[in-house]
């Protein structure tokens, strides 16, 4: 039987390249580790910041990316001031710390000549403006720098990592610009591989790392199989080590989560101090962006959980909030930021980020949030309307305010009205345009609050009061919610425009208090502020070059638009 040449070629080169992706096993059980080093160039930098900006200025791989920002930039859907990775796809930001006057952004980046994920890397003076940096951590031993966390030493920043074919890894870092990076051991310092034959009790993703006494401390991703009828739900695993080389399994670390949904699990966990108390955020790969709030007992290493929330409201995708990073912000605050998924297909790439929130506590288990940079720097061109009463039922263009790229901030006096709609990226005729609602106390309530005694299985205390004569106490009124919402059904005419179900979230607003929005529209991304409390986004997509104006209405009742500002918004590049 002849075999053809060519067939041999073929089959040649498969086995080279299951050698070299996979590995293999000689005969005497030895497994020979397959070669993952990146085809993208890598560098080596001097230690002082000088000599590295000297560097950066020639360096060919700078150059490549500087380029390839240019010539994306003309695209109508990129961006302008939130910040975007230069070359390739983007996906989950990592490691977000501050080091040496610079808030450094690390995230999962796919170079053009090795699609697999390293870590790309920009930095940032105020978290407005947005400078990029080579790739930080490329792979290999590891077949993909997945997501992980930083810790910011007196002397050096570790990140810690996912490492995918090997398990968590351990990096290090000490010059002025984070260029250079080692990796502990050279190899991972969790591994995903079993050695005793059993299943391992725990699971090896996406770590986050801190430390307490002088011990590092570690968490690990996953799910685990203990809900209701064996369904899945969260878990993160606690290691601990003495010297990052080295780690021990403790036990699951959070305790009373009864917030989460099952189906979720705990990937990219950001575990730190906010206010008195401790945040973990995460994110679900079900249900997006989430947190937990509660306190650290640090004698069990054990998260004791209060309260938990949510970044994304629905589905992961299209359009939706991803995954989190997160740093203190040395105020009493975390910082953190978001990577969100596209909506529509875009040439040469795809996510972008959020714009940075501050996290801080309103109460023990009410989570605040604004933007965390000083946006104000970005703005020009300020037009002012208000005030002025908007009738009932009838919605009013707000004339001279239009764009696509722009900071609005209005306050309104809902009154009696039960919701105020806000329309951005609105074209003339109304063919395409983004509805921004606030409904008045249309959320849940607080419940009924029971209070012990055998007569409150038949009625709430106050109405047994009130039977026996007794004038009951004065008490907090139970208020329902409120909700604010981005609705973009008819946000694009375009054919490959997918548009999101309604993001809706619930904040409380005190009687007499005003709606205070501030609005961020950019291209294709839209955030949405609402009194310090509570922020939903969404990536929406106009097809018309003149779907830019702003209107207002009030449904049912009139309320008062008391001022309303609006700003266009500069490059962050530029």
């Amino acid at each position: 039987m002849r075999i053809k040449k060519n067939t041999i070629v073929i089959h040649i080169s498969l086995a080279i390249a299951c050698i070299t992706w996979f590995g293999i096993v000689t005969a005497t059980g030895q497994e020979i580790s397959p070669d993952y080093t990146s085809k993208v160039p890598e560098y080596t930098f001097a230690n002082t910041l000088d000599e590295q900006e000297a560097q950066l200025k020639t360096n060919p791989l700078m150059l490549r990316l500087i380029e390839s920002r240019k010539k994306l930039a003309s695209d109508k859907f990129r961006p302008i001031y939130h910040y975007v990775n230069p070359e390739g796809t983007l996906n989950d930001p990592n490691g977000l710390s501050y080091w040496k006057g610079n808030w450094h952004l690390f995230y999962q980046a796919y170079p053009p000549e090795d699609t697999r994920q390293h870590w790309g890397h920009a930095i940032s003076k105020d978290l407005v403006h947005w400078r990029d940096l080579p790739y930080a951590i490329y792979p290999k031993p590891e077949r993909a720098v997945y997501s992980g966390s930083a810790l910011v030493e007196e002397d050096r920043v570790i990140a810690m990592y996912h490492g995918t074919a090997v398990g968590n890894m351990v990096a290090v870092s000490s010059d002025p610009l984070l260029l250079n990076w080692e990796k502990v051991t050279g190899k991972a310092v969790i591994s995903s591989k079993s050695t005793t034959g059993f299943p391992l009790p725990y699971s090896v993703f996406d770590p986050s790392i801190w430390k307490k006494d002088g011990i590092y401390y570690a968490l690990s991703a996953g799910k685990t199989p203990t809900g209701p009828g064996g369904r899945p739900v969260r878990a993160n695993y606690l290691f601990r080590s003495k010297d990052l080389a080295n780690w021990e399994y403790m036990h699951e670390f959070v305790k009373d989560d009864r917030f989460t949904q099952i189906g979720d699990d705990g990937a990219c966990p950001y575990f730190w101090p906010i206010g008195n108390r401790y945040i973990m955020n995460f994110f679900s790969h079900m249900s997006g962006g989430q947190y937990l709030l509660g306190d650290y007992d640090k004698q069990n290493d054990k998260f004791i959980v209060t309260s938990g929330g949510k970044f994304n409201h629905g589905a992961v995708s299209p359009s939706g909030v991803h995954a989190p990073s997160a740093a203190p912000d040395g105020k009493g605050g975390v910082i953190v930021i978001f990577n969100m998924n596209q909506g529509r297909p875009t040439e040469g790439w795809n996510h972008i980020m959020t714009l940075p929130r501050r996290l801080t506590l309103l109460s023990k288990d009410e989570l605040g949030q604004e933007p965390a940079g000083d946006l104000s720097a970005l703005r020009y061109n300020k037009q002012h309307v208000g005030p002025i009463t908007l009738p009932a039922n009838q919605e009013i263009v707000l004339k001279g305010v239009k764009g696509n790229a722009m900071e609005i901030s209005a306050e309104i006096d809902p009154k009696n009205a039960q919701m105020i709609e806000l329309n951005v990226l609105r074209s003339p005729k109304k063919e395409e345009f983004t509805r921004i609602i606030f409904f008045k106390e249309k959320g849940l309530n607080k419940g009924l609050e029971y209070k012990a005694g055998a007569e409150t299985a038949i009625m709430p205390a106050d109405l047994v009061n009130l039977v026996a004569g007794i004038k009951p106490e004065p008490r907090t009124p139970n208020i329902p919610a409120s909700l604010i919402s981005i609705e973009s059904s008819y946000s694009s005419t375009l054919p490959d425009a997918r548009f999101r179900a309604p993001e809706t979230a619930s904040f409380f607003l005190t009687p007499g208090e005003t709606v205070k929005l501030r609005v961020f529209i950019d291209k294709s991304v839209i955030e949405v502020f609402v009194n310090g409390k509570q922020c939903v986004a969404m990536r929406v997509y106009p097809g018309r070059e003149d779907s830019q104006g702003v209107s207002i209405r009030s449904q049912g009742q009139e309320a008062e638009l008391k001022s309303l500002d609006a700003w266009q918004m500069k490059s962050i590049y530029e």
